[in-house]
């Protein structure tokens, strides 16, 4: 059995599960930290597994086909070998960031040119041209690929992108059977629940990914800019679809609140850049609340980061050293704002994890979220 539930919440959607890869198990809910080009920014490896209790971590198809290429990484034995990383890890299929180069992109039936940020050159990822390339990474879970719509989007276009991206699924599908695995273990295929906030369109949409009994499944094309109110209904909506007995993903998302918001939903797993993106400008993240690190406030504070931090920086270093480092525009500032978030975020889920089996996530959830968006 690839999923298994261990509880459910009374009073909401939550569930703790057991997600097993030939890579390891993954406690869910969870966080998956993101290593866009092979490497989760300004952290090494062994952070990621002994500080921040990193369980599965993702990489980008698009990123990684342009660098170092599927060449060098098939020669390596893969991803994991390549970086070092023993545990999960899930790719995406590239289209978030083919669709994200709307200046250079063209969409047609086939799949999707379009031209390299890196130096112009013209690339074409088709469905089967994206399973290609993630069975080079070799991640445990890889994703179909789809077309990610933009927030605001008209009903046509995203009834088209539906019908495309639904399309293109079957092509994904029969690669994936007529192809094995490379590396001699499993990889789990998820496809993707599309249709923006039309909420007929995702019932839709997340009915015939039902229909696939994948591994697994996905809900795309969410935290692009809609109002967080019309995220949370539109997972809320695709969750009451979505069988009950697979692991669901909401892509992107988010900060910390969104996340337990979620996992009130019925979400399994989740990923972001915001943990890294936000350390890199200062803001951490910590069950009492957001702080920005640079506000002059914290100059005189030699308290440790974080008394209530899981991870080794928030006992030795103190707000004022790091908010030192900010102003002197020292890396090692971003290096310790990176690994703290990121452990919050970890340590996040599995608290979350823990009130789900004792029965009362969703009273804590509530009483929680206020605290968690308090700004410091």
């Amino acid at each position: 059995m690839f999923f298994t539930i261990s509880e459910t919440d009374k009073s909401s959607k939550a569930r703790a599960g057991i997600l097993k890869t030939d890579h390891g198990d993954i406690q869910t809910p969870i966080f998956m930290p993101v290593g866009t080009v092979g490497t989760v920014k300004s952290v090494h490896q062994r952070e990621l597994k002994d500080d921040i209790k990193a369980q599965i971590i993702l990489g980008n198809t698009y990123h990684l086909y342009l660098r170092p290429g599927t060449e060098i990484l098939h020669k390596a034995g893969g991803l994991h070998k390549f970086i070092n990383w023993d545990s999960p890890i899930l790719t995406d299929s590239g289209g978030y960031q083919v669709f994200s180069l709307s200046q250079t992109r063209k969409i047609q039936e086939d799949g999707v040119k379009f031209k390299s940020h890196i130096d112009g050159s013209y690339h074409f990822f088709s469905p089967e041209k994206s399973m290609e390339i993630q069975r080079y990474i070799g991640g445990d879970i890889f994703m179909a690929f789809d077309e990610c719509t933009p927030y605001p989007c008209d009903y046509s276009y995203a009834k088209n992108s539906l019908e495309i991206t639904h399309k293109w699924l079957k092509r994904c599908v029969k690669w994936c059977d007529e192809n094995p695995e490379l590396y001699g273990y499993k990889q789990h295929l998820f496809p993707i629940v599309q249709g923006s906030t039309y909420g007929d369109l995702r019932k839709q949409s997340a009915e015939f990914i039902s229909s696939i009994n994948a591994d697994g499944n996905a809900i795309g094309g969410l935290s692009v800019g809609e109002p967080e109110e019309e995220m949370y209904r539109i997972t809320d909506i695709v969750t009451d679809i979505l069988p009950k007995n697979k692991p669901r993903y909401l892509m992107g998302v988010g900060t910390p609140w969104n996340i337990l918001e979620s996992i009130s939903l019925g979400i399994d797993m989740m990923d972001c850049v915001m943990p890294t993106r936000n350390a890199r400008n200062g803001m951490l993240f910590t069950w009492n609340g957001v702080i920005n690190i640079k506000n002059k406030k914290w100059q005189d504070d030699f308290s440790p980061l974080d008394e209530d931090g899981t991870a080794f920086v928030d006992k030795e270093y103190s707000k004022a050293y790091l908010r030192h480092l900010f102003a002197a525009n020292e890396f090692l500032g971003k290096q310790i704002a990176s690994i703290h978030n990121l452990a919050f975020y970890l340590d996040l889920v599995t608290v979350a994890r823990k009130h789900i089996l004792e029965g009362n996530f969703n009273s804590w959830k509530i009483s929680t979220i206020p605290k968690l968006r308090t700004r410091l």
